[in-house]
């Protein structure tokens, strides 16, 4: 038999608004005087989290307090919980309480006129029956039993935006789904707009009476299924919201006219601000998956046994296996592991298969970076250093493997690792040098690129654990979470996976910047030579193409660490060619080492908006040129160098 009846009101709640709510609780038997009751808010503290009351009865705003039907209000004490980052409110019953009378316990403000003002705000994800947790001892010594229970569901709130989710590369007539996500101002999905909300759909080359007309749907999204494009072309699909007059893009499809490789989105690197990946690893893959619309995406779980044991472990690898999928998701079982600063630094170890062990620096197995790389088979998992220019774990590519290195990470929402603030660095790694992480010179991926280290570029996310976990609550600089963008032949884990092993990649600081270029008809990622090659010692053309989410402001290429050509196209879409006709010995550097001539291009986009993207770059090795190859090449001298191609806009 229930010791109690509970039910709360009102029962519903909108995402992120203020108000005042009602738990109240009718107990079966009487409660005698001195009875305890402790409230459990079942919440994280974090700044998306329903607010933490106060109990000073004085205050009127987001208080805490209760009350027994007929009398003065109760005043609640904060207790601090183990293993809790808040506390849960005690209350103790001035009098006894008969059967059947009403206790309540409210969370806002006495005032009813002031409760969007003054009340309590509500979490800011959406969430069917969010638990409240009530506990009762009667004989007042703190002895609780298993606890009541109070639900209230979490709503959408008012229709802020709407996002429109399609693929970045498409080919001529062939057909995609596009999906309409309509969300809130905190990214719920919600249908509280007014009931006559006529959404227009349409794109730039859409004819006037192929417009689209949207009632906004119930679920919060819709899939437009069939649409392609009948012409090669970059183009944007729009929303407008003929209630309001307000306008929704999405980000740039290209389309081509003939097959292309797909351009597919994720992280390797990041954590969900909403489900914490190692206590519900399914949920954060499926808002990684559904709500974020991410291609793929890969575990970086801390190898430390205080934050990852072995049964979290075995969650990840297992909810990895079952939510990877053809065609829909690649889903990639990946490891934070910290070594010595500088030698080693801090890295992501991204697997191909899922059965792998965590690697623990505590191990003796795995201990060192050089122990890993023999235990570990080749071409099994990618090592990718990351925040290499961070003061708390840098590396300076000494120890660099190449075979397992192939990419790293040149961006993460901590900051960019590319080069220094006094090279052009606009997103620094800034704060506190005591307790936070700045910048340090020595872990450029710069310098390490002109050191001869070759390695593509990735970006990573927001990340508040292990290394990371000093920067979450202290004065550090804080940018947009990266993306990783791949180019491959389909959606699958292997086909991702070999993608960034052949370094087929790019990274942006988050926004979905179409990017695409070659060198000698060479894609990102390739190591060419002038032996194959020898026309290469006196010309090499670069072609590309950018499609941003924004005006471009600057498409820079970077030769051997410095900018040799500069585009400013003011417009959205850009085509460009450029023919570096510079003598490839005069130019090359010399690997530190080996003495070998070699050299690196990479592109550097950057809009008006300030959101940027870094192509993985090409290498090209400088052999000793031949007694053939020398008379060829002075041949071709006679006749006058091409001129640089004129800059051309893009459709």
């Amino acid at each position: 038999m229930r010791r109690v009846i509970c039910y709360s009101e009102p029962t519903s709640a909108t995402a992120g608004t203020r108000g005042t709510w009602q738990f109240v609780v009718t107990p079966t038997s009487a409660l005698p005087k001195g009875t305890l009751l402790k409230f459990d808010l079942s919440s994280k503290g974090r700044s998306i989290d329903w607010e933490i009351p106060q109990t000073d009865l004085k205050k009127k705003k987001n208080l805490i307090w209760a009350e027994i039907e007929g009398d003065k209000p109760i005043k609640a004490k904060a207790v601090t919980e183990k293993d809790s980052p808040i506390p849960s409110f005690e209350f103790v019953l001035p009098k006894a309480v008969p059967a059947n009378k009403k206790i309540s316990i409210y969370i806002g403000t006495p005032s009813t006129k002031e409760a969007p003002k003054n009340g309590t705000m509500v979490q800011q994800i959406v969430q069917r029956r969010r638990p409240f947790y009530l506990f009762i001892d009667p004989t007042g010594k703190k002895q609780y039993g298993e606890p009541e229970l109070f639900t209230i569901d979490i709503r959408g709130g008012k229709l802020e935006t709407i996002r429109i989710l399609a693929p970045s590369v498409t080919v001529k007539n062939r057909r995609f789904d596009v999906v309409l996500r309509f969300e809130d101002k905190f990214g719920n999905l919600t249908n509280n707009a007014p009931e006559d909300t006529l959404i227009e759909f349409s794109h730039a080359n859409l004819r006037e009476t192929l417009k689209w007309k949207l009632f906004l749907p119930e679920t919060g999204f819709i899939t437009l299924p069939n649409l392609y494009f009948n012409e090669p072309g970059v183009y944007f699909l729009r929303l407008k919201n003929l209630n309001t007059g307000e306008e929704f893009q999405s980000a740039p499809v290209k389309c081509f006219a003939s097959e292309e490789k797909h351009l597919l989105w994720g992280t390797l690197h990041g954590e969900s601000t909403r489900f914490d990946a190692a206590e519900n690893i399914e949920n954060c893959l499926r808002h990684f998956r559904d709500e974020q619309s991410l291609n793929f995406f890969g575990t970086s779980t801390p190898d430390a046994e205080e934050e990852t044991p072995q049964e979290i472990w075995k969650q990840v690898t297992q909810a990895i296996n079952e939510l990877d999928e053809d065609d829909r998701f690649g889903a990639f079982v990946g490891q934070q592991w910290t070594g010595e600063p500088k030698q080693e630094g801090t890295r992501i170890f991204v697997h191909q298969k899922y059965d792998k062990p965590l690697l623990r620096k505590k191990e003796a197995r795995s201990s060192s970076l050089k122990k890993i790389y023999r235990l570990l088979p080749q071409k099994d998992y990618i090592s990718i250093p990351m925040f290499t220019m961070a003061s708390i774990s840098p590396y300076i590519f000494e120890e660099f493997d190449p075979e397992v290195e192939r990419v790293a990470e040149i961006y993460n929402a901590w900051g960019c690792s590319e080069r220094t603030t006094q090279e052009g660095n606009p997103f620094p790694i800034k704060g506190d040098k005591k307790q936070g992480a700045v910048e340090a010179p020595e872990g450029s991926l710069l310098q390490a690129l002109k050191n001869n280290r070759r390695f593509g570029f990735v970006a990573g996310g927001l990340d508040d654990r292990a290394v990371f976990a000093s920067l979450y609550d202290k004065n550090q600089q804080q940018y947009t979470p990266g993306l990783t963008a791949v180019y491959c032949d389909r959606l699958n884990h292997n086909n991702i996976f070999e993608a960034l092993y052949r370094r087929q990649c790019y990274a942006t600081t988050g926004e979905r910047i179409v990017v695409g270029w070659t060198l000698a008809g060479a894609s990102m990622g390739s190591e060419l030579d002038t032996i194959k090659k020898p026309g290469l010692l006196i010309n090499r053309h670069i072609a590309g193409y950018v499609a941003g989410t924004d005006t471009i402001e600057r498409i820079e290429i970077v030769r051997n660490g410095n900018v040799i050509e500069v585009f400013e196209p003011d417009d959205v879409t850009y085509e460009f060619t450029y023919d570096d006709s510079e003598e490839l010995q005069k130019i090359a550097l010399k690997d530190p080492q080996t003495k070998a001539l070699f050299s690196f291009y990479y592109l550097r986009i950057i809009q008006t908006n300030g959101h940027m993207a870094w192509t993985s770059p090409i290498w090209i090795d400088c052999a000793t040129k031949t007694k053939e190859q020398k008379e060829s090449l002075q041949k071709k001298g006679t006749t006058k160098a091409k001129e640089p191609t004129q800059k051309k806009k893009g459709k």
